[in-house]
């Protein structure tokens, strides 16, 4: 049998339940599944569950999902972090709603032309949904065809040699099947550490499982340190509400509500108060508070000090808007954010 034969028997015996995916000899919702993978990017199955349902709950097709304001789909986003995703998330269904006729394109090629959707994305939506033969390379698939080829070169410069090794295992009937099983077993058999070898279907054709190496795969080049950015935040008050800013629709956590803030900068030391009260966005009166809040980021560490006052007045700040504080659970604040709410003071 070949290895996508063994992989496809497998999977039929042991295929997860997942609320995007469709049942055994039915073709998948494309929306569902361009929902499902737009979200599960550097995101867990755990968490996407529960925003995927939330989502579909409030925007059951693309069209309705693209008639929707931006600001709507960002706050229900919130939490899920990379938030660039949600932007292009909403672009992607403009173009297609607009565009498309609210008909997603059904080839690789066509899929990689929209807002947000790259050579994985595009690959998994033109297998699962319509069947193309096209090798569909997460996380999970890098570690199970590393260690079936025991490819020695580092990630990630090994991408080439994987997307092809898989291209070549990928059958033409059953690819969407195929794409997904590779994912099942990544995720519950073929795990980075203490893999389940005596379970995974593959063992006998595995290179690495042959020379008892499998931990050792995929090689992975020394991770960089991280750097520490450090910055003051300012938390101000007013008649049971505060004082949030609008975040600039690109960049970091564009389009987002957060706290005003000195600029997020690589330092040693925290903004002192010469140089805090430059970046405050009133006049009142400002007091340090005790703590320090901590994030971290794809590529650098973030902790937060904040300066809290009571506003003389519900003051017109640009970029800014008031929220009540009983109801910030409603506006969509990122985690970065939140962690800083554990430290505000009572005022």
């Amino acid at each position: 049998m070949s290895i996508a034969d063994k992989l496809l028997d497998w999977y039929d015996a042991n295929r997860r339940t997942l609320p995007w995916r469709a049942a055994p000899g039915e073709r998948a919702e494309p929306y569902h599944v361009w929902l499902s993978e737009i979200m599960l990017q550097q995101t867990t199955v755990t968490t996407v569950k529960g925003y995927f349902a939330k989502f579909l709950e409030r925007w059951p097709t693309v069209e309705t999902l693209a008639a929707s304001p931006l600001e709507d789909v960002l706050v229900e986003w919130a939490g899920l972090g990379y938030y660039a995703r949600a932007r292009n998330l909403h672009k992607c269904a403009t173009v297609v709603a607009q565009t498309h006729g609210g008909r997603f394109p059904e080839t690789e090629v066509e899929l990689r032309k929209l807002p947000g959707i790259g050579d994985y994305t595009a690959a998994a939506i033109a297998a699962i949904a319509f069947g193309e033969s096209a090798a569909v390379v997460d996380g999970n698939v890098e570690r199970v065809v590393s260690r079936l080829f025991r490819i020695a070169e580092p990630l990630p410069g090994a991408k080439k040699a994987i997307k092809a090794h898989t291209a070549d295992i990928t059958p033409t009937e059953r690819a969407g099947d195929f794409a997904q099983a590779m994912m099942d077993l990544g995720s519950g058999v073929c795990t980075p550490k203490k893999p389940k070898c005596l379970l995974c279907p593959l063992n006998r054709d595995c290179a690495a499982k042959a020379e008892g190496d499998m931990e050792t795969y995929p090689v992975k080049a020394p991770k960089k340190v991280k750097p520490t950015r450090r910055a003051v935040s300012f938390w101000l008050v007013h008649d049971g509400h505060v004082l949030l800013e609008r975040r600039e629709p690109k960049g970091l956590l564009g389009g987002m509500p957060g706290l005003f803030s000195t600029p997020w900068t690589e330092r040693t030391k925290f903004p002192g108060k010469d140089e805090w009260l430059t970046h405050v966005p009133t006049n009142d009166y400002w007091k340090p508070v005790e703590g320090v809040a901590k994030h971290t980021f794809t590529h650098f560490h973030l902790e937060t000090r904040l300066v809290a006052a009571k506003a003389s007045a519900r003051h017109n700040v640009e970029n800014g808007f008031w929220h009540p504080i009983d109801a910030l659970d409603e506006v969509g604040l990122p985690t970065v954010f939140r962690k800083m709410l554990m430290i505000v003071p009572k005022l």
